[in-house]
């Protein structure tokens, strides 16, 4: 279920996009109920590299929404600015050499992989993973705005 709203407001905290997507820096994170470490965990994210959705700042906490559309409290320090995309089918989908559905195909890729950002314009996105890099139409990805760029 890719995204299509692009971001329009500013964090109050970081003054940058929401929403806006990054990715989890480490094997595991907690999700906790409130932006504190006194909220009770709802979730811990075992999946470096996720890509998640930021919602909401609140001092140094981030709300953030996964590809489920669940949601809960972040600490700044567990996130990173490194883009990822997960496959938003329900069948696997073709990674092409080059960025026409006429193109060559490199690999078939899973339902639900996750997979590097390398750059994306209006219609594909160039990505990688365990050594295969090649492009896959960014209607088929949650991580990445319609309209989003990345250069």
């Amino acid at each position: 279920m890719p995204s299509v709203a692009m971001a329009q407001d500013t964090g109050e905290v970081t003054n940058l996009p929401i929403p806006r997507f990054v990715s989890l820096r480490g094997d595991t994170v907690y999700a906790r109920t409130g932006p504190g470490t006194r909220y009770p965990v709802k979730w811990v994210y075992k999946r470096k590299n996720l890509p998640i959705e930021i919602t909401r700042e609140f001092d140094t906490w981030r709300k953030i929404r996964d590809v489920n559309g669940e949601e809960g409290w972040v600490h700044q320090s567990l996130l990173s600015g490194n883009r990822f995309v997960i496959i938003a089918s329900e069948t696997p989908i073709p990674l092409y050499r080059e960025d026409q559905d006429d193109s060559r195909v490199v690999a078939l890729v899973e339902s639900q992989a996750q997979m590097a950002i390398k750059s994306c314009d209006n219609a594909w996105c160039q990505v990688s993973k365990d050594g295969y890099r090649g492009w896959i139409a960014k209607n088929m990805l949650w991580g990445i705005y319609e309209g989003e760029q990345i250069q």
